[in-house]
């Protein structure tokens, strides 16, 4: 963007280019760029090629929708489509000659990039696997393996941003702000540089996130009691990233993980990467569908969050403030991860004293 004056020149020339760029390069204008190492260009080309086949899939399972709705079919009575009763409904419904082999033929073309999808998802797991980073940010609620690779193949080295503020604005979810002279400055609609299928990623998750009971779902209702749910998923979303920094900042899990849920992800992760199924032994993973476990978890995430911000709240302030009724700003550092309170071993041991009674 600084050297956009050479694209819009009147006088455009390669000569004439290449003598700007000298004088920019002389003078230390030109910004310096970071170039992500083999692996995690490996990485992001792996990333890529699987967004292109879920893509084909999602185009190849919609002209099937058209077909049924220029055909008058009704709406199909099983959730899946594309599912084993779904297909045999579809094999049952009476459709002209042409518009039954295209059906079968993009069935076909379906069948197909799913196997290409598993196979892709089988070496992508191999790699989450491998990597720690990818296990810590599934800690967060509604971050999984996908999300966590896509960040993790989109930023590279978490560490080369000084804050989160900088990340956030790598990946293009922080607000246009102009400004002129001494008039207040108007916050528009967020920038959307950086990659888009990072920053999509992050929206599925803050989605996600919104549904499971934490501090993420009560920062994204009290965001859309004021301000709509659009912008409160895109917020929830920026809160993600600077999570996301500091967690591998400070190579530390999340605070108010779920342990049973985490472990259900791994798994889940592990058997997508192709490692063996054992049935009939059950694993951590398991305790996931113990109510009991789930509730009491929920119950210990949520005296640990009450702990952590009575540590942190601060003092009460005697003058006009107070006296009027002002809002007191609270503190804003280290509130999207772990703040400098450790959590209890009371607290963490209740969830393994849980798991032992179930």
């Amino acid at each position: 963007m600084k050297t956009r004056a050479i694209a819009e020149a009147k006088v455009k020339t390669d000569k004439v280019d290449a003598a700007v760029l000298a004088e920019l390069l002389a003078a230390d204008y030109l910004p310096s760029v970071w170039v992500a190492d083999e692996d995690t260009q490996a990485l992001r080309r792996q990333v890529a090629r699987r967004t292109q086949i879920v893509r084909q899939r999602t185009r190849l399972k919609n002209q099937v929708q058209a077909i049924l709705h220029r055909n008058l079919v009704q709406r199909c009575p099983f959730a899946d489509l594309f599912g084993v009763k779904g297909r045999c409904w579809l094999s049952d419904q009476h459709l002209p000659s042409d518009e039954h082999h295209a059906v079968l033929a993009l069935v076909r073309q379906l069948d197909f990039h799913g196997q290409e999808l598993r196979i892709i998802d089988a070496a992508l797991g191999r790699m989450a696997l491998e990597r720690p980073e990818v296990r810590r940010l599934m800690t967060i609620p509604g971050v999984d393996a996908t999300v966590a690779l896509s960040l993790v193949a989109a930023v590279g080295d978490f560490r080369r941003f000084r804050s989160p503020e900088q990340l956030v604005s790598y990946l293009g979810l922080n607000p246009r702000v102009r400004q002129s002279g001494g008039k207040p400055a108007a916050h528009g609609r967020i920038t959307k540089n950086g990659r888009s299928h990072a920053r999509g990623m992050l929206a599925e998750a803050a989605f996600c996130a919104a549904k499971i009971p934490g501090p993420l779902r009560a920062f994204y209702q009290r965001v859309r009691a004021r301000r709509g749910t659009q912008i409160a998923i895109i917020a929830t979303a920026r809160k993600l990233a600077c999570l996301c920094w500091t967690m591998i900042e400070r190579g530390e899990d999340y605070a108010y993980a779920r342990q049973t849920l985490t472990d259900r992800k791994i798994r889940a992760l592990e058997l997508r990467a192709g490692m063996p199924s054992q049935r009939g032994k059950k694993g951590s993973a398991a305790n996931y569908s113990l109510k009991d476990v789930r509730r009491r978890e929920l119950e210990l995430a949520y005296r640990q969050q009450v702990a952590d911000w009575q540590a942190n709240a601060p003092k009460p302030k005697v003058g006009v403030a107070a006296a009027n009724g002002t809002r007191l700003n609270r503190p804003s550092v280290g509130q999207a991860a772990r703040q400098a309170s450790v959590p209890e071993p009371a607290l963490r041991s209740g969830v393994d004293h849980a798991l032992s009674e179930a």
